[in-house]
């Protein structure tokens, strides 16, 4: 088995200024992580954890996914003591990373971004949100219902960055081939049922670039309150690709994407990153050809000059 498509897109919403959102989308890592804190830090804490996480997240193991969250809450942490500007500043942060030989995915998981999988028509959560709402859903004071209006349901109870260390949720689980496994930050969850994104993911035809742009779509036309960042991958049988090495890079486009900088085709006013067969960009070999044209021109020009 071996992870096929896979798309992930940022959007600032239809409320917010900024986007606090990051993720990764490097085949077979993937994560997002939502910053909290203003604009600034918030941005800063969330794009911390995606590099940490993806410099850290080596092993496949619960253990070694886990151990890169705990690197992205280190990191944060210590910037947020050197740098009273951003002090306090926090992030979720949500990890997938798939062994395709061992056919497995190993989560880690801090804060109320989410974890799906999408199998045979049913959607299921497979994290557990750390807020305030879910929470008081857990012990029955508030129903699902309420929680959806709840004027605090934005407060979380876990983050990474605030403290020293923090508590991570793993999990590891089978997959199949025919599976898609999406991770959302709060921003779709919030604004679109979970029957609505199955129904979205189902109308996509399955293909995760078409299914990145209808959730954020959704998400919008919702009220878009929120940044809203969707990473979405398929698994298909096949040969997994190499463990390590050189092969193995250059078989997967690096993807790691902080809100808003210079990426791969943009969309709606988001960014988006894709990766698959036959995406990568000619951008840089068309640049060259361009320059040892103006080099040449102005060779010709300057001997001119000289006759």
């Amino acid at each position: 088995m071996l992870v096929g498509r896979a798309a992930g897109l940022s959007d600032t919403g239809r409320r917010r200024r900024q986007n606090e959102d990051a993720f990764v989308c490097e085949p077979p890592l993937f994560a997002i992580a939502d910053g909290m804190g203003g604009a600034q830090a918030g941005e800063l804490a969330s794009r911390l954890a995606a590099a940490a996480i993806e410099e850290a997240a080596a092993a496949g193991d619960e253990d070694g996914v886990a151990g890169a969250v705990r690197a992205a809450n280190a990191r944060i942490f210590e910037r947020s003591l050197s740098d009273p500007a951003v002090a306090g500043m926090g992030t979720t942060a949500t990890v997938a990373l798939v062994d395709e030989h061992a056919e497995t995915l190993t989560l880690a998981h801090v804060g109320d971004s989410r974890a799906y999988r999408y199998r045979a028509g049913e959607l299921e959560q497979l994290t557990t949100d750390h807020s305030l709402v879910a929470e008081l859903v857990r012990s029955g004071r508030l129903t699902e219902a309420e929680a959806a209006v709840h004027p605090h349901r934005s407060v979380i109870t876990r983050a990474l960055g605030t403290e020293a260390e923090v508590e991570v949720d793993t999990l590891s689980l089978r997959l199949e081939p025919g599976d898609l496994v999406l991770l959302c930050s709060d921003g779709l969850s919030a604004m679109v049922r979970d029957d609505e994104i199955a129904r979205l993911l189902d109308e996509s035809g399955r293909d995760p670039y078409v299914a990145s742009e209808a959730l954020v779509r959704a998400a919008n036309a919702a009220g878009g309150e929120d940044n809203v960042t969707v990473v979405l991958f398929e698994l298909l049988e096949g040969q997994p690709r190499p463990a390590a090495g050189a092969a193995a890079a250059a078989d997967r486009l690096p993807v790691t994407a902080p809100a808003d900088e210079v990426t791969s085709e943009p969309v709606l006013e988001g960014v988006v990153q894709r990766h698959g067969a036959g995406k990568g960009s000619r951008w840089p070999a068309l640049l060259l050809v361009l320059a040892l044209l103006a080099v040449a021109a102005l060779v010709i020009w300057w001997s001119v000059l000289l006759r």
